[in-house]
């Protein structure tokens, strides 16, 4: 565990787009985009709500800059630990708990840099349920954490994991966009991975209801990308053994071929 959280605190590009590009983000979607009322569906409530553009579009691109740095730098830390984890696996160590370790550094991570962008955009205008709003952007960090763990069996090099989280994040947050997509309460948009995380987050901002049904979504969205996560790292760190019917030399004896 302790090691699995210095490899993220290790990754300096990641912690300075936490630090700048999220705030940065996010003031420039409120203070730039016009303040026009945009509708949004509420579908696991079955209500509209009316809400300031600029508010929506805050909290899409907090939601899509929280995925793709959760993303990265769960990719970046799975990628650079397998050659390490390969090793503790070969020596003996329950796999099980690597990947618990791994588990848990994603759950904390998500935590703090969700709560930061809360915090950060309770500045600008004050939610109707901060914690549900937090809850939301949490369960988009987990997902798209997961995913970050999958691409890092896919891909080696951290340039195609960064532009693969960037592709992935933002055609499914800009089709989710009413501001961009008037159809964004479209049902395809049901099946996208950050559709949970966007109805939470939307409700908490204007509605006093709790999407339950959204949560658990978002939670059944997060326990599938984990288990396909630790399905890729078990197979980053799986061990090539020998065939069994080879029977290798015997030390120090030297083979030499009979004389015709």
């Amino acid at each position: 565990m302790r090691f699995a959280l210095i490899e993220q605190a290790s990754n300096r590009l990641a912690l300075l787009i936490v630090v700048l590009f999220v705030p940065l983000w996010t003031t420039l979607a409120f203070t730039v985009v016009a303040s026009a009322p945009l509708r949004f569906r509420i579908r696991p409530v079955g209500r509209t709500v009316v809400m300031d553009g600029n508010i929506l579009l805050q909290i899409d691109g907090a939601l899509q800059a929280l995925s793709l740095v959760i993303a990265f730098m769960m990719f970046v830390a799975t990628a650079r630990s397998a050659r390490f984890d390969q090793r503790l696996v070969r020596g003996g160590y329950p796999r099980s708990c690597l990947a618990l370790a791994k588990c848990t550094a994603l759950l904390l991570v998500a935590a703090v840099v969700a709560a930061y962008t809360t915090a950060w955009m309770y500045l600008f205008w004050h939610p109707e349920q901060p914690l549900v709003l937090a809850a939301g952007m949490f369960t988009g960090a987990l997902v798209y954490g997961g995913i970050g763990i999958v691409l890092a069996a896919v891909v080696r090099s951290e340039l195609a994991g960064m532009f693969l989280a960037i592709m992935i994040s933002s055609i499914d947050l800009v089709l989710q966009n009413p501001l961009i997509n008037p159809d964004a309460d479209s049902l395809v948009v049901r099946f996208l991975p950050a559709y949970a995380a966007v109805q939470t987050s939307v409700a908490a901002a204007g509605l006093q209801v709790v999407p339950a049904s959204c949560l658990l979504l978002g939670a059944g969205w997060a326990m599938g990308m984990a288990t396909l996560g630790m399905a890729a790292f078990a197979t980053l760190t799986r061990t090539h053994h020998p065939r069994t019917g080879a029977r290798p030399a015997s030390a120090g004896v030297e083979h030499v071929a009979p004389t015709p």
